[in-house]
């Protein structure tokens, strides 16, 4: 797959600039790294037959329930300032791509009945473990983020620059803290959660936010 790089610029202290995409390298030994490459092959390939299970169903429950394309993509930022192509079931009535700027709000208005469901017991995000087998996510990590908030959140948000060092993932220690956020503040809580999970990283850790995830599934906390 290829990768575009994110032009991400923010001013340093001088006159020059420099890209997100220059924060430090991978903070993790290799041992932790091949582990992660491991759970997330194997809670990838696992989750296919979910995924094909659960895409014969909104085929038949769409076009009563969500008109319109099964899929939804869209551009998110990953590990090095990358773009790629993240995918979810789509949960909002089909319209024109507007852009969305960092601090605008949900727009819950557009979000169908189907949709609230997927969101709410979170089967919109599973198609996700598809960029995890292109190896353009992990299972665990922070959230990716738009190229549009990125810019923004890279410039006003301090630690957020921090995600860049690793690949983004399908949920982190900031989802089951504090579930979805839109707002400064939750921005602020997300990248200090960011920072902590990339500075503690361990198996012990990514285990334990798995199974955190799976209770915030079944009690649907945080879900929108």
């Amino acid at each position: 797959m290829t990768f575009q790089p994110v032009d991400l610029w923010v001013a340093s202290s001088g006159s020059d600039a420099v890209p997100v995409a220059a924060a430090r390298p991978m903070p993790w030994p290799a041992r932790f790294v091949i582990f992660k490459r491991l759970f997330d092959m194997i809670f990838a390939i696992a989750t296919l037959p979910l995924i094909a299970a659960l895409s014969a169903g909104l085929v038949i429950l769409n076009p009563f329930l969500n008109p319109g394309p099964l899929f939804f993509f869209q551009t998110r930022v990953g590990r090095g300032g990358q773009s790629f192509t993240v995918w979810k079931f789509r949960t909002m009535t089909c319209g024109p791509a507007m852009p969305r700027g960092h601090d605008d709000r949900l727009e819950e208005d557009r979000i169908t009945p189907l949709g609230t469901f997927l969101r709410r017991a979170r089967l919109d995000e599973v198609p996700n473990f598809v960029n995890v087998l292109l190896g353009d996510m992990s299972v665990i990590g922070p959230r990716p983020d738009m190229i549009e908030h990125a810019r923004a959140y890279s410039i006003s948000v301090p630690r957020y620059r921090q995600r860049f060092r690793i690949k983004p993932g399908i949920t982190g220690l900031a989802q089951v803290r504090h579930g979805y956020v839109d707002d400064v503040d939750g921005v602020l809580r997300k990248a200090r959660n960011d920072q902590i999970y990339i500075d503690r990283a361990s198996v012990r850790l990514d285990f334990a936010i798995a199974w955190q995830t799976l209770k915030v599934i079944l009690s649907g906390h945080g879900a929108r």
